[in-house]
């Protein structure tokens, strides 16, 4: 049995940790034509998230997300503070991530599917019509995995086979989507690639998936994360903050997939070798950097920034977790209840791998 009302968390409107409210009685959505509604088990935590709460993608933001990730900002311009561009619609339930089981189906849906354990693309294409470099994102244009039931695209929502526990499988769409996709459109094959940020999600995804590819993987982490990113895959771990052309040489990299930006950011160029790419989806140092514009051209260097997915990248994630390829790694999960701590812990930046809210099973 549905139950007619549910336990989520709605985001009230931008600003700090305060503007998530716990309710247990919210509505139960009902999917539409072409989509299914999902009894949600697990759902990971991201920077989208806090990004998305605090207003970080507006333009009149230019400090790091910690800076406001606990209270928010002051010069947040509503209008521009989402993926798209657009203003958010409040309440939100966020959550980019949802693992669970299918448990009803709208029209032109086969009821075969109910059951079936699955996860949502976080990138969503059926609500653009599938146009080149648009999407909605889970849990921003539209409500996501913090709640108990989801409503989500058939065609997006993918069956999964394996032996993993909800909290590992709720780590996967957005983190390893993104790093998947990064490693993806760059093109990286078994090369010298350089990751920013490797201790974190998306991070410690990019680490994963790059040794898939026959990469030598350099990481940039705290010291005091380096055995945790070793384990990971790294071949070699360097301090986050060290002076990377002494370092590691200038021109010694082939491949720079970056998550942090901020200060430290003119020198993943000058590492890059002739010919050298550079690929970012992040930006929690800063995002507003200097480039010497000299530097790009005459070293050849090709910048490139991914958000928009191809739909093979979830696909190919998918295909990974069966073949027992990848496996995530879980720092620590918390009751949905407890979302405001799980932010907490997310943005001291103690942990390494994946923070996930465990959904309490719903009572018809």
């Amino acid at each position: 049995m549905i139950p007619s009302k549910m336990a989520a968390v709605l985001l009230t409107g931008h600003g700090g940790i305060d503007k998530l409210e716990y309710r247990t009685d919210v509505p139960v959505p009902q999917p539409g034509p072409g989509e299914v509604l999902i009894r949600v088990a697990a759902a990971g935590i991201n920077n989208t998230d806090i990004n998305t709460r605090i207003g970080w993608y507006s333009k009149a933001v230019e400090a790091d997300t910690n800076a406001g990730g606990a209270t928010g900002f002051d010069s947040v311009n509503d209008d521009d503070a989402s993926w798209s561009g657009k203003p958010l619609e409040f309440p939100r339930i966020q959550g980019a991530d949802a693992c669970g089981q299918i448990a009803a189906v709208g029209e032109g849906v086969d009821p075969a599917r109910i059951g079936e354990r699955v996860l949502v693309r976080n990138m969503l294409r059926t609500y653009v019509d599938y146009r080149p470099y648009e999407c909605w994102t889970f849990g921003s244009e539209c409500d996501g995995g913090f709640a108990q039931f989801a409503v989500a695209p058939a065609r997006e929502t993918h069956a999964v086979n394996c032996d993993w526990s909800d909290a590992e499988l709720a780590s996967i769409p957005c983190a390893y989507s993104t790093a998947e996709n990064m490693l993806h459109r760059v093109g990286l094959g078994a090369e010298t690639v350089l990751i920013s940020g490797a201790s974190g999600g998306v991070g410690s995804a990019a680490v994963q998936l790059a040794k898939r590819r026959g990469a030598t993987v350099i990481a940039l982490s705290s010291a005091a994360k380096a055995e945790e990113v070793l384990a990971l895959g790294a071949d070699r771990v360097v301090d986050r903050n060290a002076d990377l052309v002494k370092e590691l040489g200038e021109g010694s990299i082939d491949v720079v997939v970056d998550l942090v930006a901020g200060p430290q950011w003119p020198s993943f160029l000058d590492v890059l070798r002739r010919g050298g790419r550079y690929t970012t989806a992040g930006a929690i140092a800063g995002p507003i950097s200097e480039i010497d514009v000299r530097t790009l051209y005459l070293k050849d260097l090709t910048l490139m920034g991914c958000t928009f997915q191809e739909d093979e990248v979830f696909a190919n994630l998918i295909s990974y977790i069966e073949a027992g390829e990848i496996r995530p790694l879980v720092a620590k999960t918390y009751p949905l209840s407890d979302i405001a701590a799980a932010q907490e812990d997310f943005l001291s930046k103690k942990h390494t791998g994946k923070l996930v809210l465990m959904i309490p099973e719903a009572v018809a």
